[in-house]
């Protein structure tokens, strides 16, 4: 796994579609139990290097109800993005994951890790990746069948800023669907 990520840490395949160049953010262990598959990188994680080191962060600690030293420990939760790094502005937000990093990387990383319970998607990116036919048409419509994905996959929208009216408009996940995850998740943690 040392070598994996090292490997990982040193790619470049797609560094000239990166604005700010190279840096791949991606955290893992063999241990670990639980992956989180979000979208990519942001700036301030571009910056830092450190994987959810930003409000979507925070937002996504609190949905898992998390410390950050459980977050950020390896054993517990490998951090696997779509794509590992920042893949720069769109007219409208962050352009969308490279495409080049999941069928590059992920099976290796997922190969070395036996011990993975639960994988969470975040966003359509890593839901149309991973459920392939199997996502609906809509974020809202897979989200709110998260439990048909259950139990390997749990299916989250994305847990930026950005998605206040996104949750404002649908109650039901707060209330149905975070407790759910916070169950898992401390059932998950508590057989370490």
């Amino acid at each position: 796994m040392e070598n994996l990520l090292y490997d990982i840490r040193q790619c470049n395949i797609c560094s000239e579609h990166l604005q700010f160049g190279p840096r791949p953010v991606v955290s893992a262990h063999p241990d670990s139990k639980i992956v989180i598959i979000g979208q990519a990188p942001g700036t301030k994680v571009h910056n830092s290097g450190i994987p959810w080191d930003d409000a979507s962060g925070k937002q996504l600690r609190k949905w898992l109800k998390v410390s950050d030293d459980d977050f950020y420990d390896d054993t517990k939760f490998a951090i696997v993005p779509m794509g590992f790094c920042y893949p720069g502005k769109g007219t409208t937000g962050d352009l969308p994951p490279r495409p080049e990093c999941a069928p590059q990387w992920h099976n290796l990383l997922f190969n070395n890790m036996p011990n993975l319970e639960l994988v969470i998607l975040i966003g359509m990116y890593a839901q149309k990746y991973y459920l392939q036919k199997a996502v609906k048409k809509a974020l809202t419509e897979t989200v709110a069948s998260y439990k048909t994905y259950l139990p390997k996959y749990f299916v989250l929208p994305h847990s930026s800023p950005r998605n206040r009216f996104w949750l404002t408009k649908n109650p039901w996940f707060d209330d149905d669907v975070v407790p759910e995850l916070q169950q898992k998740i401390k059932r998950l943690l508590t057989q370490l």
